[in-house]
């Protein structure tokens, strides 16, 4: 609970006016709510007495009054709660992102971008009513029940016993449901993460599915997952709906009670009907608080089970750790590999990098070749800082990359890769990934560089063509032109490419092999071979066999050696290695 309290207060200390403001008008709707039987019950009396008419036009006045300006307060108040709500959960939204933006890649390996999607808002959306409502509601409704048992008391000492005991018995109740309760609320967000994990996964890969046959297959498994999720949320719903029947059964004996004491009392003279019907709209008042207290209680299951699992989120932390602040230097970057060895957690016995030492002089471009699990991607990763090595160290300018900024690293370091992250935004925005500190003019500075001016002056709106979600519109070596263009704004002293010119057509590839070569110029590069005709760019040739080293030298020198691992590659046309 007192993790759950910080959490709430620190959202909404940031917040003062609304949540004195929105204190104000509960506490005032409760003092409306009170005065409203007692209105009631004094036109009854004046208006079965001898009071003269204009007394009991006047009270049915105030009542109206009271009433119109009882659901005024009550609107603004849940105006306020909304705005209170939203903006606490949204900036809880915010920091979870920006929590698991920081978190390293083993992380994200293990947890699906539609996971992801339901803790950080599904979670958080179960919060909403909690941030705005809960504490404020649960003691206002509670001076809400003390009032009105005290009234009721001042009427007739046992009615107020008698409502006080049944209120109490109803609250012990609703608090010994929870502890059952709130366990399977957790397994019902559980099963709602794995649901729209298993949808954003199968979306994802649809082509792949219908293309295989799969669909017959992916369908069942579909099935099996939905009606997983709603047994489990039957379940948790079912024994909620206790709590909902709870208030019912308790009151139905509270009228009971005021049946037998109001007719006793009312016969006896003690009381008047103004006053008997004081005593039933009472009673029908205390409900509101048990029933608002039992939805506040069902919503705080909902919200335990979510905020364990938003706690469980906030206590991930980086393996990568981000605290060093030594500069890289400006220019080409030497890359220096010193004894390196990795493997991930999940496969100690394994090692996908063994002892690996290579050196790269600055300027110089290094053709990377091996096999599908051979550690090509790894070792970018650990240049990147994506994975730190379990031994060894990385050096980039004889500085250890863990020992400078992530920032100042991913600057210093640009990977293109065969798959190209666009967004749904302009051409520009998709260029600066939002940056608007870049004038257009630089941007066509760079695009004039890379040759690429031609190919924009195409496009129907320039830099204000609008590039549709993940790319959809442009061709992959658009989206890989695009990619260089937002490297060589960045201006890296090293580029790594992934190349994918592959999958191009003829002329697009021309296009982004003279942009390639543009780019590259006064820079160091490490690029990923898959074609013969990259391999041509390279000064240097490593090749890597289960995350060893098992050449590097010279492209020249190894060409020319027969023997040499590289030239029968060469003869292959890299054939059996990609």
């Amino acid at each position: 609970m007192s993790a759950y309290l910080r959490l709430l207060f620190k959202y909404l200390r940031p917040q003062p006016g609304r949540v004195f403001l929105l204190t104000g008008l509960l506490l005032g709707s409760i003092g409306l709510q009170l005065l409203g039987p007692q209105l009631v019950a004094r036109f009854i009396d004046q208006a079965t007495g001898q009071a003269a008419m204009s007394v009991v036009v006047g009270a049915a006045a105030l009542y109206v009054v009271v009433s119109l300006l009882q659901q005024l307060v009550g609107l603004g108040a849940t105006y306020i709660s909304e705005t209170v709500a939203w903006t606490s959960t949204n900036w809880l939204r915010t920091d979870l992102a920006e929590h698991c933006l920081r978190l390293d890649l083993g992380f994200h390996k293990k947890h699906t971008p539609g996971e992801m999607i339901e803790r950080l808002d599904g979670d958080v959306n179960q919060l909403a009513n909690v941030f705005s409502q809960f504490i404020i509601q649960i003691l206002g409704n509670a001076l809400l029940w003390i009032g009105v048992i005290a009234l009721m008391a001042r009427v007739d000492g046992r009615m107020g016993w008698a409502m006080g005991v049944i209120s109490l018995v109803g609250l012990v109740i609703l608090f010994t449901l929870q502890r059952y309760i709130t366990p399977l609320w957790g397994k019902a967000r559980e099963a709602d993460a794995a649901y729209f994990s298993f949808l954003e996964e199968r979306l994802g890969g649809l082509e792949d599915i219908q293309t295989s046959g799969a669909a017959a297959y992916n369908m069942n498994r579909f099935y099996a997952v939905a009606q997983e999720r709603l047994a489990r949320n039957l379940t948790a719903r079912t024994a909620n709906a206790l709590i909902i029947v709870q208030p019912i059964v308790l009151f139905a004996l509270a009228y009971a009670a005021a049946f037998v004491l109001g007719n006793t009392l009312f016969r006896e003279g003690a009381i008047t009907i103004g006053t008997l019907y004081l005593l039933f709209n009472y009673i029908e008042l205390l409900s509101e608080p048990l029933w608002t207290i039992a939805q506040q209680v069902s919503d705080l299951q909902k919200a335990r089970a979510s905020f364990q699992r938003i706690q469980s989120l906030l206590a991930e932390k980086s393996r990568v750790i981000d605290e060093g602040d030594v500069p890289i230097p400006a220019g080409p970057l030497a890359v220096t590999f010193d004894h390196v060895s990795f493997h991930y957690d999940d496969d100690p016995e394994t090692a996908i990098l063994d002892d690996l030492t290579f050196h790269l002089a600055p300027g110089q471009v290094l053709g990377l070749l091996g096999r599908t699990g051979s550690g090509k991607s790894t070792l970018i990763r650990l240049l990147l800082r994506f994975y730190d090595p379990v031994a060894g160290q990385v050096n980039l300018n004889g500085v250890p990359v863990r020992q400078t900024r992530l920032t100042t690293l991913r600057q210093r370091v640009a990977l293109v890769s065969q798959e190209v992250q666009l967004f749904q935004a302009t051409l520009r925005d998709n260029i600066t990934l939002f940056d608007n500190t870049v004038p257009d003019e630089q941007m066509m500075t760079v695009l004039e560089t890379l040759g690429l001016s031609p190919w924009l002056a195409r496009l129907p709106d320039g830099l204000d063509t609008m590039v549709q979600g993940e790319g959809r519109g442009l061709s992959a070596g658009e989206a890989q032109l695009l990619a260089l263009t937002r490297v060589f704004l960045a201006d890296p002293g090293l580029v790594i490419l992934d190349e994918a010119s592959s999958r191009l057509d003829p002329a697009t590839e021309r296009l982004l092999e003279a942009a390639i070569a543009r780019l590259l110029q006064g820079r160091t590069a490490i690029i990923i071979a898959h074609r013969l005709e990259t391999v041509q760019r390279a000064d240097e040739i490593m090749v890597l066999e289960r995350g060893r080293i098992r050449e590097h030298a010279l492209r020249a020198d190894l060409a020319a050696d027969p023997t040499s691992h590289f030239a029968q590659l060469l003869q292959a046309g890299l054939r059996t290695e990609n």
